[in-house]
């Protein structure tokens, strides 16, 4: 006997409410009908191993199946399925229950607002992309009816008998026209593959062709089922019992055309939260948009989505790897966080876990983690950049690199430079390249000073230094080319210069006509005579604002403006000398010309037409 009946709902417009609101992430409708097969059929299981269920468990799986002709797709499992009066219960009813609050909720949302998983819409996410959708179920309950129900999208409903003869539950959806893109095996094999390729059940998609030998020892070729999941993925297992390949074969799983990994981290937390994963560390250079978005996200090996900020510290963003926790909160569509309790100790534990890993990594072998520091560097400094708690920790084993390629911790940096490089006030001048070859002369020249120059180069780096200079105390942090290698570290000692006070202001003068750039500032100092005859500097800070204007920082405005350098003329070099007694004035201009662009080239800011002056000057100027 058939029954009919309406859909316990207060209201008629949530059909086509789910169609609009669900419509730009339509395909999660799957996910949503084989999780619930999934959960069907790991139920049975835990009703036979406490005893509850006696029968015969069968093989125990979830299929998939299209019917193009009949334009249907089916999901099918042999859980615990359901009886007419669990049906009613649970799909009519506590679907809709909080229907009316639903709509009103939702009414004036945008459509890219997904709501699956409100209300119990799982399943009703059906209607999505179909037109009809069947129930036929038959309970795993002793002298069960298998029972069958079907829905148009109205608030209509039709149940009764069916002829099902196997316990568990089929999912019948006749296709809409608009969704008829469900209906090739290519579409539904890559929405399997991207939400339920960790399904802890096997799941079955089409037919696969394999060579096996018949009872004669011949080859013949057979069809088997597809199995597209892996059920016990490497997360699920516990660390003692596995090997470096097999992570490594992980990662090659999850990331096919990837570097192999620095390292990686086995996540397994069971109290005050649940919390399994493994965290990869790549090789990251100086790309950190690129190498974001690639932790994947699960509840229950469910995939649910790529967008973890609030589970994951921003600065470990920049990691791969899987992350599976039933305790974090989901939004309706299962695709967006909240921030609650859970996900912020989840947030503090991997942040922990990761410092924690690195110290050790640290302390085990240091020369390995000196070898790492290329590809470990721009985590550790985004780290220190945006977590304190991280820098608490990371303090200890974040390494600096000179320009000979030696490294220090921070303490024994600090030690290292003590004697040559304290200035007059006691602060430790840190002396850094930010391009150690285009700024290699002046690296020669502080290094003849005795001076140890850091190299300081990676995209963090300008926020790195500004870190340092915060949190270390009495420090400064200068680039090597911001002064002369006389005044990178001040001190009270005078310079003799052989220059008088007129000869100064004549060789300036020169200079400033030669040069007819009014945004530089030209002065005379008194520099070693191996020094170059002319010096451009650009003073610390205005080098800083215009490198962080570059990187989207505050004063954008600098990135148009031009720089105002400092023309410094070395005037102990006997070039100057040789330029104030020249009788001709036009001789002269050229030499001061000359020394000048010297100092451009320096700069590597020689370029265009006066790059081609620079050449033929000289060339002529060796000719004569």
């Amino acid at each position: 006997m058939q029954e009919k009946g309406t859909i316990s709902i207060h209201t008629e417009n949530i059909f086509p409410i789910i169609k609009k609101f669900l419509y730009s992430d339509h395909e999660i409708f799957l996910r949503e009908l084989v999780s619930n097969a999934i959960d069907a059929t790991q139920k049975i299981s835990r009703l036979a191993s406490i005893g509850e269920f006696k029968g015969e468990l069968g093989e125990l799986k979830v299929e998939v199946k299209v019917d193009k002709k009949a334009k249907t797709l089916t999901v099918v499992d042999r859980g615990i399925g359901m009886t007419a009066d669990e049906v009613k219960k649970y799909i009519n009813q506590i679907a809709f229950s909080g229907a009316a609050e639903f709509v009103e909720k939702y009414k004036d949302k945008g459509e890219d607002k997904q709501i699956i998983g409100m209300f119990g819409l799982g399943f009703y996410s059906a209607f999505m992309v179909a037109k009809k959708v069947e129930i036929k179920t038959l309970s795993y309950q002793e002298g069960s009816e298998a029972a069958f129900w079907i829905c148009d999208g109205s608030t209509e409903f039709e149940i009764g008998k069916a002829d099902k003869k196997e316990r568990g539950t089929e999912v019948i959806l006749h296709l809409a026209e608009d969704s008829e893109e469900f209906l090739e095996d290519y579409r539904i094999s890559q929405i399997l593959n991207k939400y339920c390729k960790f399904m802890p059940v096997p799941i079955v998609f089409g037919k696969r062709e394999e060579t096996v030998k018949n009872e004669e020892d011949k080859e013949e070729k057979v069809e088997k089922e597809q199995v597209i999941n892996n059920t016990t993925p490497l997360w699920t297992r516990q660390p003692s019992e596995l090997k470096d390949e097999d992570y490594l074969a992980f990662y090659k799983e999850l990331y096919p055309f990837s570097e192999d990994p620095l390292f990686w981290i086995h996540l397994n937390v069971d109290y005050p939260f649940n919390l399994t994963g493994i965290l990869y560390f790549p090789k990251v250079k100086n790309e950190l948009d690129v190498n974001k978005n690639k932790i994947q996200l699960y509840s229950r090996q469910v995939f649910i989505t790529e967008e973890v900020k609030d589970v994951v510290p921003e600065f470990l963003m920049l990691l791969h790897g899987v992350i599976d926790s039933p305790d974090i909160p989901l939004n309706v569509s299962r695709s967006f966080l909240q921030s609650d309790g859970n996900v912020k100790k989840i947030n503090a534990h991997i942040t922990k876990k990761v410092a924690d890993k690195l110290n050790d990594l640290f302390k085990k072998d240091r020369k390995i983690y000196e070898e790492k520091w290329s590809g470990l560097n721009v985590f550790v400094k985004y780290g220190i950049i945006s977590d304190e708690k991280f820098w608490e920790r990371a303090k200890t084993f974040v390494l600096l690199q000179n320009t000979e390629d030696k490294y220090f911790t921070l303490d024994e940096y600090t030690k290292h430079i003590e004697s040559a490089q304290k200035d007059k006030d006691g602060n430790h001048v840190y002396i850094y390249s930010s391009n150690a070859s285009a700024q290699d002369a002046f690296i020669k020249s502080a290094q003849k000073k005795g001076y140890d120059v850091l190299k300081l180069d990676g995209i963090l780096d300008n926020h790195f230094i500004n870190q340092m200079e915060m949190k270390l105390e009495k420090t400064r942090w200068k680039r090597v080319d911001s002064e002369t290698s006389d005044r990178l570290v001040e001190s009270d000692e005078k310079k003799e210069s052989v220059l008088s006070k007129d000869e100064e202001e004549k060789i300036k003068k020169i200079f400033e006509d030669a040069i007819g750039n009014s945004s530089h500032t030209v002065t005379i100092e008194s520099l070693p005579v191996d020094e170059m005859p002319v010096v451009l500097t650009l003073p610390e800070f205005m080098r800083r604002m215009k490198d962080m204007s570059a990187l989207g920082g505050g004063m954008a405005m600098m990135g148009d403006m031009p720089l105002h350098h400092n023309v410094i003329i070395n005037g102990n070099h006997s070039l100057i000398s040789k330029i104030l007694i020249e009788p001709d004035d036009n001789r002269q201009k050229e030499l001061a010309l000359q020394a000048y662009d010297l100092g451009m080239l320096a700069q590597n800011m020689l370029n265009g037409k006066r790059l081609t002056d620079f050449i033929q000057r000289s060339a002529e100027m060796m000719s004569k």
